[in-house]
């Protein structure tokens, strides 16, 4: 995960807390609700990029023993 989408996935929490806490103390559960809808995307968001990562790095792992073994049959 690139440090931009870290950055932006930590100002939507963020984000998402505030509205929460906001919600709280107005007594507006709507708000509140929007502010865990917020929080749970940026989680979810967080947890696709790491699933990327971890896709990429075993692709390369891959591609590398290939490159070994293609290497091994000349």
């Amino acid at each position: 995960m690139s440090l931009e989408d870290k950055a932006k996935n930590a100002a939507d929490d963020i984000a998402g807390k505030a509205k929460e806490g906001a919600g709280d103390v107005l007594g507006d559960e709507q708000l509140k609700t929007e502010g865990k809808v917020d929080q749970a995307k940026s989680a979810v968001a967080g947890k696709a990029e790491d699933v990327k990562d971890a896709t990429a790095e075993k692709a390369g792992k891959v591609a590398d023993k290939a490159k070994g073994f293609v290497e091994g049959l000349k």
